[in-house]
C-alpha cells in the first residue's frame, strides 16, 4: 500500500490514506470521504472538481500533466505551478508518502 496525505486548504486536517497501485488518488480521496475533493465527472478528466496542490517536494515524482489535463486545468480555483488533477495521478510505489492539498474551494 502507498501512503498519500490529503492536507485541507487551511492546513488544519490531514487525512492520511493508504491506496492500492494502479488506483487513483481521485478514487482515494473518494473512498475515504476526504473533504474538497468533489470528483463530479467520476475521473473522466472532463471537469477540474478534483483538483490539487501536489507538494513542492513530489512534483517531479508525480510528473507534469497531460496536455488534455493541462486543458481542463484551466476551469479549476486559483491554478498553481503545483497544480493537478487528482484523477490524473496513478498511485505506484514511488509515491508512497505523496501529500496534496486540497485548495479552499474546486471549480
Amino acid at each position: 500500500m502507498t501512503k498519500i496525505t490529503f492536507v485541507s486548504f487551511d492546513g488544519t486536517t490531514r487525512t492520511e490514506v493508504d491506496a492500492e497501485n494502479g488506483s487513483t488518488v481521485m478514487e482515494n480521496a473518494i473512498r475515504n470521504a476526504v473533504p474538497g475533493i468533489d470528483a463530479e465527472c467520476g475521473g473522466a478528466c472532463a471537469c477540474a472538481t478534483c483538483h490539487v496542490y501536489v507538494d513542492e517536494e513530489w512534483t517531479e515524482a508525480v510528473g507534469d500533466p497531460a496536455p488534455m489535463e493541462e486543458d481542463m486545468l484551466d476551469f479549476a480555483y486559483d491554478v498553481r505551478p503545483t497544480s493537478r488533477l487528482s484523477c490524473q495521478i496513478k498511485v505506484k510505489d514511488e509515491l508512497d508518502g505523496l501529500v496534496v492539498h486540497v485548495p479552499e474551494r474546486q471549480s
